[in-house]
C-alpha cells in the first residue's frame, strides 16, 4: 500500500506507523512467549505416593 501512495504523505505516515508498531507488537508478543516457555521448562512437577496418603490419614 505505502508503494501504491508515494506521493500521498498523508497515507504513507500513518502507514508506517502502523508497520513499526506492529513489529514492535511482534517482538513483544516473542519475548513474551519465551518467558512463558522458559517457565514452563523449569516447572517442578511432584506425584503424591497414594500410600504415604493413606499413612499420614490414620487409616
Amino acid at each position: 500500500m505505502i508503494n501504491l501512495c508515494r506521493d500521498n504523505p498523508d497515507v504513507i505516515d500513518p502507514l508506517r506507523y502502523l508497520r513499526e508498531r506492529e513489529v514492535v507488537h511482534f517482538q513483544r508478543f516473542g519475548e513474551a512467549l519465551r518467558g512463558v516457555q522458559d517457565k514452563l521448562a523449569e516447572k517442578k512437577f511432584y506425584m503424591n505416593d497414594m500410600k504415604s496418603m493413606n499413612d499420614c490419614s490414620g487409616k
